[in-house]
């Protein structure tokens, strides 16, 4: 081989190593409550998960952080979450508080009478944080209240509900401006919302972009398993992300990798080079977009069976 071919060949491999490393955006997961509360429980089930999900490059866990089972680890033993935060700091990965829950009906607490309690859920992590030693402190927020989840829904109640998601992140987004602390708050969002338009302290957008204005960020749940194309990834995603571009906050893209009708919800079934082919388009399309921070992915035992690695049995 010619010096001048070897040479060739050694550029185009560096450019391609440089791209590759450009287009890897961060990566988080959702731990829902049975995960989460295994991983706090013994260290060596978080130490497991810390070194798959470390080879997969996600580098942000968001973990439950309420009661669950009868149980509310981090109001009754914090320690446990200060240990399993200062391992993950340890690996250089960040730990974000989920809120919100199934079992707990969370969904109620968009409605009036309920409000309190999605405040008071975000002040025990405010008040865990003030607490904990600065290396156990959490990352970041992210709550999961969905108010379509709700019988009411499917009547005339939708912009009451709406604006009962409005009020209660308002409210939540003043305990946190009242605590002192600067950690980001955000919720999960359908991306569906930027297609309901709804007044709201006298403003009329798009449920999205209230959303968008009242907090730091948002997940996009913006589950489909191809990038580009009409119903697609970029699509669904291209208002919220415009908006948050001209207002300064921040979108994670949110994929799903559990079953799922129709299968064009989730990446399960496919292969995992083809969801990072879908992936690695997303990343191109954004990569100088400055709302874009990168994915989330549904949910941490679903995205283990979809690579291969369950999650072993107790």
């Amino acid at each position: 081989m010619s010096l001048r071919r070897a040479g060739g060949g050694l550029l185009a491999a560096l450019l391609a190593l440089a791209g590759s490393v450009a287009a890897q955006a961060p990566r988080a997961v959702w731990v829902w409550e049975a995960d989460s509360y295994a991983m706090l429980d013994a260290p060596a089930v978080a130490e497991e998960a810390f070194d798959v999900l470390q080879r997969k490059r996600i580098g942000t866990l968001y973990l439950y952080a309420d009661a669950y089972q009868g149980r509310n680890l981090l109001v009754q033993q914090p320690a446990r979450y200060h240990a399993f935060i200062r391992a993950a700091h340890a690996r250089g990965m960040q730990v974000y508080a989920l809120l919100g829950s199934w079992h707990l009906h969370t969904e109620r607490y968009v409605l009036p009478r309920q409000q309190k309690k999605a405040v008071a859920m975000l002040q025990r992590v405010l008040d865990y944080n003030a607490a904990a030693p600065a290396e156990a402190r959490f990352d970041g927020v992210n709550y999961d209240i969905e108010p379509h989840l709700l019988d009411e829904w499917e009547d005339a109640s939708r912009p009451r509900l709406l604006r009962g998601f409005l009020d209660m992140s308002a409210a939540m987004m003043q305990a946190r401006r009242k605590s002192g602390q600067t950690l980001p708050v955000g919720p999960a969002m359908p991306f569906w919302w930027d297609g309901i338009a709804l007044e709201w302290r006298g403003a009329r957008k798009p449920v999205s972009e209230h959303v968008i204005d009242l907090t730091d960020y948002v997940a996009l749940m913006d589950y489909r398993n191809r990038a580009e194309g009409r119903d697609s990834i970029l699509s669904h995603a291209a208002s919220e992300m415009a908006y948050a571009d001209r207002v300064g906050k921040r979108v994670v893209i949110g994929l799903e990798f559990n079953p799922g009708e129709p299968a064009k919800l989730s990446f399960h079934g496919m292969d995992e080079a083809a969801f990072e082919a879908e992936a690695g388009k997303v990343e191109a399309a954004y990569r100088n977009r400055p709302a874009f921070a990168g994915f989330v992915f549904h949910h941490y035992a679903g995205y283990r069976r979809f690579v291969g690695a369950p999650v072993p049995a107790e």
